[in-house]
């Protein structure tokens, strides 16, 4: 049976892959690779230059797959993003059919960890749910850019006994949650943290972590927030694509600490 390995290859640093990393690295025959155009190929490049520093043999190949286009007629998000991992799945299908004998072993280098906001995981769900291509598949963990952006700060993702909750810059828009005192950001391509207005809210932002593209600011949110937009608008036209995160934090009462 033909075997897929969902790696995390970390936020951009290649010395943030794991050993356990490293050897689903050498045993892999072939690496699938989502082809986003050329602003995005930066992000396929890192990952030739990690199997080049990890991989001590030339056995192994990149198969590149052009990715389709979300159809932004479709105004459900949530049925924009079904109908494009469908087409994903077929193509992933064909693919693996193609490039893998029967018992070949193939992989996918996904960028930061595999469970975190990343559709490669959900991908081959459907591919063996489908049962067209017989299909095992494993996930090993990469350190995930919210982990990068703590370390790089010297901050930890939660305050003393708080909880933390993790969402998208589309759900920031609706407002800070009630009761959370620190919330992650990731998917925010439109800054969404301009919207809010608590003055003392603080904002832990970093962009290409782990690259050495690498931003880092931080302050109280009414100080940065123009300052990280005109950054991060600087730096997306520079490079063609930016990939960001934050933490927002607000003060912790005393008798919660």
């Amino acid at each position: 049976m033909r075997t897929l390995t969902l790696i995390g290859i970390g936020a951009g640093d290649p010395d943030y892959l794991t050993v356990q990393a490293i050897a689903a690295l050498k045993r892999t025959q072939a690496f699938f690779v989502m082809d986003k155009g050329s602003q995005k190929d930066d992000l396929v490049q890192l990952r030739r230059q990690i199997c080049a520093r990890f991989i001590d043999h030339d056995d192994y190949r990149f198969v590149e797959i052009a990715d389709p286009v979300r159809d932004l007629n479709i105004v459900s998000y949530p049925e924009r993003v079904r109908r494009w991992h469908e087409q994903r799945v077929a193509l992933y299908e064909v693919t693996l059919a193609r490039e893998l004998d029967e018992h070949g072993h193939g992989a996918i280098l996904v960028w930061g960890d595999p469970m975190l906001y990343d559709s490669s995981l959900r991908i081959v769900e459907q591919l063996v749910a489908r049962n067209v291509l017989p299909l095992a598949y494993e996930v090993i963990p990469g350190i995930s850019s919210m982990q990068a952006l703590c370390a790089r700060h010297r901050i930890t993702l939660n305050q003393i006994g708080g909880a933390v909750q993790i969402t998208t810059g589309r759900r920031l828009l609706q407002g800070l949650p009630e009761g959370v005192h620190d919330v992650l950001v990731m998917l925010d391509g439109e800054c969404s943290f301009r919207t809010l207005a608590e003055p003392q809210l603080h904002i832990y932002w970093g962009a290409y972590l782990g690259t050495p593209h690498e931003i880092l600011i931080a302050g109280t949110l009414a100080d940065v927030s123009a300052r990280i937009q005109s950054v991060r608008a600087e730096a997306r036209e520079k490079h063609g694509w930016i990939m960001d995160t934050y933490l927002l934090r607000r003060a912790q009462p005393e008798h919660e600490s």
